[in-house]
C-alpha cells in the first residue's frame, strides 16, 4: 500500500493527500494543546469521539442548506473532505459571557449576552490569534466583503441550529470557533464550513449543572476529559448508553482481542 503524502500537521490534526483530485483526508489525534499550545497534553480517544462528533453536525449542516468540506468518515479517525483554500480568520461566536471575554471585559462568567456576539481572529498561533475587526480583514484582503457576508451568515445560522440541537440534549452551546475556506471553480469560488465542530472548538456546558462538557476541562485541569467527550457523543446518540466497551484506541482494541 503505497504511503500517503502529508500536507500538514496542526494541532489537533492531520492533513494528507486525498485519494481523488480537490481532496484531502483529515486525520484526528489525541493531543490536546491550550493557550495557543503553552500547555500540551493527550486525551486518549479523544480523536475517535471528535471524528464522530464533528461528522454528525457537519451532516446535519449540510442538511439544512449549509455548504461544508465534509464528504464522508473513512474509519475511527478519519474523514474525507474537499480540499480548500483556508481563509486566514477563525470566527468566534458567543452566546453565554467565558473564556476570554470574561477576562478581556470583566463580565462574570456564565451571563447570557443581550445577543449573539461574532468575533474575527487571525489565524496565526505565533502572534497568538489575536483578536481583529473587519475593517482590518478588509485592510489586508483577509476576504472580500461578500465572502464576509457570507461567513456571518453562515455563523449565525449555525448557530441558531446548534443552539436547538445541543438544548434539546440538555447541553448550553456558550460559544464555538469555525472556520471557513475557498471551494474554488475555474477562476470562481465560495466559501464553505471547513475544519471541525466539536468538544475542542466549543464550549459546551450541562444545562441542569453547569458541568463543562469541553477542552475547558483540560485547560483547567478539571480532569475528566474523556469522560466529557463521550458524554457529548452519547446525548448525540453516538455512543450506546451505559456501554464501557466503546472501541476509542485500535490498538488497544487490538491487543484486547488478541488476549481474549
Amino acid at each position: 500500500m503505497a504511503r500517503r503524502r502529508q500536507i500538514y500537521e496542526g494541532k489537533a490534526k492531520i492533513l494528507y493527500e486525498g485519494p481523488e483530485p480537490g481532496t484531502i483526508i483529515q486525520y484526528f489525534k489525541d493531543d490536546a494543546t491550550a493557550f495557543n499550545a503553552q500547555k500540551k497534553g493527550t486525551i486518549s480517544g479523544k480523536g475517535v469521539l471528535n471524528n464522530r462528533i464533528s461528522e454528525h453536525i457537519f451532516t446535519l449542516l449540510g442538511q439544512i442548506g449549509v455548504p461544508t468540506h465534509f464528504i464522508r468518515r473513512l474509519n475511527m479517525r478519519e474523514q474525507l473532505v474537499r480540499q480548500v483554500e483556508i481563509v486566514p480568520i477563525e470566527v468566534v461566536v458567543r452566546n453565554v459571557a467565558a473564556g476570554s471575554l470574561s477576562k478581556k471585559l470583566g463580565i462574570e462568567e456564565g451571563t447570557q449576552l443581550p445577543r449573539t456576539l461574532i468575533e474575527y481572529c487571525y489565524k496565526d498561533d505565533a502572534l497568538g490569534d489575536p483578536l481583529i475587526s473587519e475593517e482590518h480583514i478588509a485592510c489586508f484582503g483577509w476576504a472580500t466583503q461578500d465572502e464576509m457576508h457570507d461567513i456571518a451568515d453562515m455563523a449565525i445560522r449555525i448557530n441558531d441550529f446548534m443552539c436547538g440541537l445541543f438544548a434539546g440534549i440538555g447541553i448550553r452551546l456558550v460559544d464555538f470557533k469555525l472556520e471557513f475556506g475557498r471551494l474554488y471553480d475555474g477562476e470562481y469560488s465560495r466559501v464553505i464550513l471547513a475544519d471541525e465542530i466539536s468538544p475542542d472548538g466549543c464550549r459546551l456546558w450541562d444545562m441542569a449543572t453547569n458541568e463543562k462538557l469541553d477542552k475547558d476541562r483540560f485547560r483547567r485541569d478539571l480532569g475528566g476529559e474523556v469522560e466529557a467527550y463521550q458524554e457529548v457523543a452519547r446525548r448525540l446518540g453516538l455512543l450506546p448508553e451505559g456501554l464501557d466497551t466503546t472501541v476509542l484506541d485500535l490498538d488497544t482494541h487490538r491487543k484486547k482481542r488478541e488476549k481474549d
